[in-house]
This record gives structure tokens, sequence and C-alpha cells, in this order.
């Protein structure tokens, strides 16, 4: 299936790499740019709107976990990371970081080009039409990233954040497992039903939800969870 016209940054120092990536994703109606270092990489994401950036960790003037962090401190736009390393540490480094999937070179082309369609259409879901999200008495502002309760400020995470607004959009849908931990962590996690429950229970916390008789946040055993509306 082929996407409408979205804009793809890839920051990649092997030019070889590069040019399979353009023409894999210009086959997809993808519009390309490219960047050969962290620098030049850095300076295009905030001079542009991308939709999505293919980012490699092991670039030549600054490393790639790196790059993640400086990114997410101005940026929303989905990352996928496209590395060598391939330990379960230097992955979960990046994703705690802010990158949305991460993929282990050598790659298959086609999951990589099935796993940004998947971020592409997630974005898409996840574009604010309004500019907020009203449900009972929490206001959710997905532009500015702000939750208020009674009109008093929540401080959450960006997970937590992410997590509320997925949640929101259509308050009393059920949202599996596998589809929030894909959305929140990346595809290699749809089974760290683990990761999901701490990170629902730090929110519970910061909403003051009971979890035996729930405001917000129902669970639904074995499924997932859905918030009340």
């Amino acid at each position: 299936m082929k996407l409408p016209q979205q804009n793809i940054l890839i920051i990649e120092d092997e030019a070889q790499i590069r040019k399979f990536l353009r023409i894999s994703l210009e086959s997809q109606a993808l519009n390309v740019d490219e960047a050969s270092n962290a620098t030049q990489g850095l300076s295009m994401a905030k001079a542009h709107a991308y939709d999505l950036i293919v980012l490699d960790l092991g670039l030549p003037d600054i490393d790639g976990q790196t790059v993640i962090r400086q990114l997410r401190q101005h940026l929303k736009t989905p990352i996928v990371v496209l590395s060598v390393r391939a330990s379960e540490d230097e992955k979960i480094e990046a994703l705690d970081n802010g990158a949305n999937d991460y993929v282990t070179k050598p790659f298959a082309i086609g999951e990589l080009m099935a796993r940004v369609r998947a971020l592409l259409r997630f974005n898409q879901i996840l574009d604010p039409v309004r500019d907020s999200i009203q449900v009972k008495d929490l206001v959710i502002n997905p532009t500015s990233r702000e939750v208020f309760r009674d009109k008093q400020q929540l401080h959450l995470s960006r997970k937590e954040f992410d997590l509320l607004h997925l949640l929101a959009i259509k308050p009393g849908r059920i949202l599996t497992h596998q589809v929030l931990l894909s959305t929140l962590w990346g595809d290699s996690f749809v089974n760290e039903t683990h990761y999901l429950r701490v990170l629902v229970g730090h929110l519970r916390q910061k909403l003051s939800d009971d979890p035996m008789q729930p405001d917000y946040i129902v669970t639904v055993q074995g499924v997932g969870y859905r918030l009340k509306s």
C-alpha cells in the first residue's frame, strides 16, 4: 500500500546504504532527504517538517544515542534506528531516549518498509485534529503535550503522555497490549507486557487513579486498556 507523499530524513554515513534506502522509500511515494553526519542531520531536522527520521547510531561526528536525545528536545517526529549494534541494552537505551523503533543491520528491506509505513500511519492517527481533548475532568493538549486535571497541570513523562493521548483519542475503545507496546516501544517489544504494566502504574499514580475502582484507566484482563468516557 502506497502512502500519500510524506517527507523522510535519512541520517546515515554510508553512501551505499543511503542510496538503497532512498530508492526503497521513493518507491513508496515518499520524499527523501539525506544527511551524511549527525551535525547536518540535526540542522535539517530542525529546519524542515519531516514525517519520519531514519537514523544510524554509528555516525562519524556525534553518537546516534546523543542525536536521539537532541532531536527529542525539540521534535516529536518518529525515529527509526538502523544500526549494527544488536545488544538489548543498546536497543533499550535508544527506545528510552525517544526512538520509536529499532532495526538491526543487516536488515530485510521489506520489513523495514513495513515498519516505516506503520509508524507513518500511527503518526497520522496521533496528529491532533483539535487543540485539546477533554475526557471527564482531564484536558489533554497534544500540541503543547500538557495535561490538566481539575485545571491543575500534571507533569507526565514522554511515554506517560503518549499512553494517555493514545487512550484519549477515542475514550471507551480498548487498545490491546500489542498495539500499545508496538506504538510506544516498537514492534520488537510486543511481548514485553511488564513494560506496559509499569507505565500504566506510573500514569495511574499521577492521575490518582485507583486500579481497583478506576475513574480513568480500565484494565481489560488479558486484552489491554481503555479510558473511561
